[in-house]
């Protein structure tokens, strides 16, 4: 008899696990949020909490004023090895204990105290409340804040003027979110950052995260990351291969005074990542096409194969704008000594639809710029795009195409 009631205990608990997981998919499903903090107010025994959790994507904070019910949900959090991913804290007052503009998505099933006013202050922009009232769900969304500017481009947007239109940005007055690596590779070695841009609300960057402080003995470690730019909850990863200085520059320590350093990643390397909308734009690789990646999930969404050897990206009015380099090898292009011979000619720009993958036109052979470093062997074009016109500068002239 006793075998049986622990049979129909267990059973029991598994329907009630599957029946919270299904609600955590309902709330995701009608708020539209992807990722970020949740907080769930009014949280109760934490199970609906701890189903919130439901990938790496959130990290999820319950909040209830009764200790018994804190007790509870910090027990059935740490029974299912969450705790930490998953957290629990006794509510106090009508104040919630966060930051302005740090949360996603706050549910509440029950605000107790806690005011509509003070929900949107701890909300990000484009944050989500949903809160039961009367057996029914409401929906309201922080709208998203006229004088916040978002920064698409690694000279703010296509056009390449480095001016964006923000007017909230100022001295700090305190922090929001800290994220590692806190420290970079020795100053004299391949920068430890090497791109970062911003969209609807979330940021991307490459970055080394091998050994801190080290020298270019120890291997790199590159990734593609993705965090919620006002919680700076991590939304995903990709690995980047290939990214180093040898990679883009041609100049692995040969023996004639020739190695991999501060001065040998390409000026404009940062052009390799755009965000627009919900979509990524990157190279995963020092010669690899570009590829356009989910903003929220990081998965790929197209592959461009035409756009092999990209060495800028520009997106404008549902087009690619790149610059693509000539099939060669950079270590040929480098001789020994500090003497630099002239770019190569055979950059061509090329204008590709991002819904279809269709290349409508390619223009070229190009003569780039260079640096006097040699760090960009093919030279670069320094693209700029707007008002239905592509710039590109070359060694002999402005081209307008």
């Amino acid at each position: 008899m006793r075998n049986i009631s622990v049979i129909t205990l267990v059973a029991f608990s598994t329907l009630t696990t599957a029946a919270q997981a299904q609600e955590a998919k309902r709330i995701f499903a009608a708020t539209g949020v992807r990722g970020g903090l949740v907080v769930h107010v009014g949280c109760g025994d934490g199970k609906l909490t701890a189903a919130l959790r439901t990938n790496d994507r959130y990290l999820v904070h319950g909040l209830d004023p009764d200790e018994g019910n804190v007790a509870k949900a910090r027990a059935h959090v740490q029974s299912l090895g969450l705790y930490g991913n998953v957290s629990i804290g006794q509510l106090t007052g009508n104040m919630l204990p966060y930051a302005d503009n740090l949360v996603n998505l706050l549910l509440a099933t029950d605000l107790g105290n806690v005011s509509m006013d003070e929900c949107l202050r701890v909300l990000a922009p484009n944050g989500v409340a949903y809160v039961k009232s009367g057996g029914a769900w409401k929906k309201t969304v922080k709208p998203w804040p006229t004088d916040i500017d978002e920064w698409t481009h690694h000279l703010h947007d296509a056009g390449g003027n480095a001016v964006g239109s923000d007017r909230v940005t100022g001295p700090p007055r305190h922090l929001q979110w800290t994220a590692g690596p806190l420290w970079a590779r020795s100053h004299g070695y391949t920068p430890s950052v090497s791109a970062m841009v911003s969209a609807q609300g979330r940021l991307f960057y490459i970055c080394d995260e091998s050994l801190t402080g080290s020298d270019d003995t120890m291997p790199s470690k590159w990734f593609l990351t993705a965090r919620d730019a006002f919680s700076g909850v991590e939304l995903w990863k990709r690995p980047v291969p290939d990214w180093g200085s040898a990679n883009f520059s041609g100049t692995p320590d040969t023996g004639e005074g020739i190695t991999t350093g501060r001065f040998t990643m390409p000026p404009h390397l940062g052009k390799r990542l755009v965000a627009v909308g919900g979509t990524v734009y990157v190279t995963l690789g020092a010669t690899a096409p570009v590829s356009a990646l989910d903003a929220a999930t990081g998965e790929t969404k197209r592959l461009y194969a035409e756009t092999a050897n990209t060495d800028e990206i520009l997106c404008v009015g549902g087009r690619l704008i790149v610059s693509i380099n000539p099939s060669s090898d950079v270590a040929t292009l480098i001789p020994g000594g500090s003497e630099l011979p002239a770019p190569p000619p055979g950059k061509r720009v090329f204008a590709v639809d991002t819904e279809t993958g269709r290349v409508l036109w390619n223009r070229g052979p190009f003569v780039g710029v260079r640096s006097s470093r040699g760090q960009d062997p093919f030279g670069r074009l320094e693209l700029a795009a707007g008002e239905n016109k592509v710039l590109a500068l070359t060694q002999g002239a402005i081209e307008c195409l």
